[in-house]
C-alpha cells in the first residue's frame, strides 16, 4: 500500500518535514511505503527527496517509485521546467552578477550576517540580497538564527548549486587562443603586465592542490583584445590552449592573490566554481580541490 503526503509545491527544505510525516503515516499502517505527490517537482528536489529515500510522483511525468515489498520499482522522467509557472513569476536562480556577488561573500566569509552587511560586502542592492537569501533558504542552503541573521551551515553544498547556474563559459564572453611559446611564456608575460585580469581553471588550482600539470589556461579579463596582446597571444580556431573570459561581473576579480611568480590567482570559491563547469578532466580537479579548501577552510574563509 502507497501513502501519500500530497502538496502543491515542494522545495528542498521540505524534505526533512515529509520524511517526517511520512514515518508517522507508515508507522501506523504496517506494510504501507510514503510517496510524495505533487504538481511537480524540480531536479534539485527528486534528487533531494531520492537521497532521503522518499518515492515521488509530480503531474508532468517525474516518477520514482521503490517499493521492496511485494517488488515495484518504476522510474520515468517528467519535465525539468515547472510548466505552470508563468512569464510574470520567474523561476529562481543564481544566475547574474548579484546573485554571484552574495554567494560569494557567503563563500568567502565564515559568519552569520546581518542583510545589511551582507548588501555592503556583496555591494549588490538590498532587493537583490533579500531575493537570493529567499532563493537558498528555500533550497535549504541558508537558515536564519535566533536573532535572524543569515547563516550558510554547509559551503560546499553552496558551491555546487551555484555551479548550476553559474559558469566560466556561460556567464562570461569567451574568446580562444594560442600561447605560441607555451603557458610558461604566458604566465611570464601575464605576471609582468600591467592587464587587471586573474587566472582560474587548472594553472590556478595547482596553487593549492596540484593534479596534473596544466595542458590549457582559464584567465579572467577585462579586456581580451589588450591583453592577448600584452601576452603574445593568437587568435585561433583549432589548437587553442588559453581561453580569455571578460566575465559579466567584476567578483571574480576579487580576493585574487598573487602566486609564487607574481601571477594573480582568482579566489579559490571562484577557482572551484570554474573548474567544476570547465572542460575535460576540470570537474575532476574541482574536486580535488574542494578536498584541499575542506582540510583548509581557515586559510581562505574570513
Amino acid at each position: 500500500m502507497l501513502v501519500a503526503e500530497a502538496k502543491r509545491v515542494v522545495e528542498r527544505r521540505d524534505t526533512a518535514t515529509l520524511l517526517q510525516q511520512l514515518d508517522a503515516y507508515v508507522q501506523q499502517i504496517p506494510g504501507s511505503r510514503g510517496v510524495v505527490v505533487a504538481r511537480y517537482l524540480s531536479p534539485p528536489v527528486r534528487k533531494r527527496l531520492s537521497d532521503a529515500g522518499l518515492s515521488y510522483i509530480d503531474a508532468t511525468g517525474n516518477i520514482h517509485l521503490n517499493v521492496p515489498q511485494p517488488g515495484l520499482y518504476i522510474v520515468d522522467r517528467g519535465a525539468d521546467r515547472d510548466p505552470w509557472r508563468g512569464p510574470g513569476r520567474p523561476r529562481g536562480t543564481l544566475k547574474g552578477a548579484p546573485a554571484a556577488k552574495v554567494v560569494r561573500a557567503l563563500l568567502d566569509h565564515k559568519r552569520s550576517w546581518a542583510i545589511r552587511d551582507l548588501v555592503n560586502v556583496a555591494g549588490v542592492s538590498t532587493g537583490s540580497t533579500y531575493r537570493v537569501i529567499e532563493f537558498l533558504e528555500g533550497e535549504d542552503l541558508a537558515t536564519r538564527n535566533s536573532s535572524g541573521a543569515v547563516v550558510v551551515p554547509n559551503w560546499v553544498a553552496l558551491l555546487r548549486r551555484w555551479s548550476e547556474d553559474y559558469g566560466f563559459v556561460r556567464s562570461s564572453r569567451i574568446t580562444r587562443w594560442i600561447a605560441p611559446r607555451g603557458l610558461s611564456n604566458l604566465v611570464r608575460r601575464a605576471s609582468e603586465s600591467p592587464a587587471q585580469y586573474a587566472v582560474t581553471g587548472t594553472l590556478a588550482a595547482a596553487t593549492w592542490a596540484p593534479y596534473a600539470p596544466a595542458r590549457s589556461a582559464m584567465i579572467y579579463t577585462e579586456n581580451a583584445e589588450r591583453s592577448a596582446q600584452l601576452w603574445d597571444l593568437r587568435s585561433a580556431d583549432a589548437g587553442v590552449n588559453v581561453m580569455l573570459a571578460e566575465p559579466e561581473t567584476d567578483v571574480v576579480f576579487t580576493r585574487t592573490l598573487a602566486d609564487a611568480s607574481g601571477l594573480t590567482i582568482a579566489a579559490p570559491s571562484q577557482v572551484a566554481v570554474d573548474l567544476m563547469t570547465g572542460p575535460g578532466r576540470s570537474p575532476s580537479e574541482a574536486e580535488e580541490l574542494i578536498e584541499w579548501m575542506t582540510r583548509h577552510e581557515s586559510t581562505w574563509r574570513i
